[in-house]
């Protein structure tokens, strides 16, 4: 391979698995959120604000991912 191809394997390996976790880790989120919707209504106000939160937070794994991807991919830090 060239160091161009591998460049981009490297880049695309790092946006795939960064962008893995946090999708499962959201998903996991929204399906407890909405069994303790199910289970209990009247806090929807505090559990919709944790789960938001927790969300941002979550996703700001994946944005790291992605700058890494892309830093990877332009050869910056090589």
């Amino acid at each position: 391979m060239t160091d161009t191809a591998m460049m981009y394997f490297a880049g695309a390996l790092a946006i795939g698995l960064g962008a893995l976790g946090p999708g499962l880790a959201i998903g996991i989120l929204g399906y407890g959120a909405m069994q303790a919707l199910g289970r209990n209504p009247e806090a929807k106000g505090a559990i919709m604000t944790n789960m938001i939160l927790a969300i941002v937070f979550a996703e700001a794994v994946a944005i790291y991912a992605l700058i890494v991807a892309i830093m990877l991919v332009m050869g910056i830090g090589a």
